[in-house]
């Protein structure tokens, strides 16, 4: 099973799908605030903390279902699954959506795509085996190149500096990143369908908690609103359970170079589904930064395994 999940072409392949998924979060994101009538920043974190607390039941449940019985943490499991939930689930998530109220969308994108960089620069001074080399801060750094492009649109990117903006969503990039790098420790010792389930319940109960502390309250509840809910939860559920478990058989630098192509494959969607203009150069020379990027990490990881062997 772990060579399987070493194959680059599946790496590709799934890593991508988690991509896609969580690019298509940013529009639906956006259509359920319409849905639920919601306009607060405690609104909008209670409406995370609904989606990735029903994410882990419906995670739960897959592997429960996939392990034929109810799936509990052993005692010394519960520490790690607390910790990862704090920080790759409730910090992260009430630190984006408290930046991105206090921030522009073009900043926002550009600087949670920094994420990546900070999960190899993590990989590199935590875990003795992912060294920062030159092909790999090159990949990064074009890949960042990449997200810049499909960011701009003829305009300029605010100079000014928002603590509380700019600032949350730093601790944003620091949080996914961490979280990253703990979820590669912690699969070696739990299982990564199990961890990602009860990380996603622990957090989303503590967004919840959180978003009522805040004044949270949603009161419009309609069919189409609880449907996207549900397909937030699902592809919650099924991305995180996918890349923990690439993270638990590959290098955290192999795995999360992938990460650029979320803003890329979000700005298409929301073209496809927010009516926003996608189809022209800037889209294209974008996705070719990011496809180098990742090639050229993914690349100097393959000749880093051929010294090994040798």
């Amino acid at each position: 099973m772990t060579d399987r999940l070493q194959n680059k072409a599946l790496v590709l392949a799934l890593a991508t799908l988690c991509c896609l998924l969580w690019g298509s979060a940013y529009p639906a994101v956006k259509i359920g605030y319409g849905l639920f009538d919601i306009d607060t920043t405690g609104a909008q974190v209670l409406f995370a903390g609904y989606r990735f607390t029903l994410a882990g039941i419906l995670a739960w449940i897959i592997t429960s279902v996939y392990y034929k019985k109810i799936v509990v943490p052993r005692r010394d499991e519960w520490g790690r699954m607390i910790s990862l939930g704090l920080v790759q689930t409730t910090l992260q998530y009430i630190f984006f959506y408290i930046g991105l109220a206090n921030t522009t969308g073009v900043k926002a994108s550009i600087i949670n795509a920094t994420s990546t960089f900070f999960a190899i620069l993590f990989a590199h001074l935590i875990l003795k085996n992912e060294k920062m080399t030159r092909a790999k801060i090159f990949g990064c750094l074009l890949g960042m190149s990449g997200v810049i492009i499909i960011q701009l649109n003829g305009g300029t990117i605010d100079s000014r500096f928002s603590l509380i903006g700019d600032g949350f969503l730093f601790l944003v990039c620091i949080a996914s990143a961490l979280g990253a790098v703990m979820t590669r420790v912690f699969t070696k010792k739990s299982d990564a369908m199990i961890l990602t389930a009860y990380q996603l319940m622990i957090g989303g109960v503590v967004l919840i908690v959180v978003g009522l502390t805040m004044g949270g309250t949603i009161t419009q509840i309609t069919i189409p609103g609880l449907l996207l809910l549900g397909y937030l939860a699902a592809l919650s559920a099924t991305a995180f359970t996918i890349w923990t478990i690439l993270l638990k058989h590959n290098p955290v630098g192999i795995v999360a170079i992938y990460g650029f192509m979320i803003p890329v494959f979000g700005v298409m969607l929301s073209g496809i589904f927010l009516g926003e203009q996608f189809l022209n150069l800037r889209i294209l020379v974008s996705l070719a930064c990011v496809s180098v990027g990742i090639w050229l990490v993914n690349r100097e990881a393959d000749q880093q395994q051929d010294k090994k062997r040798s």
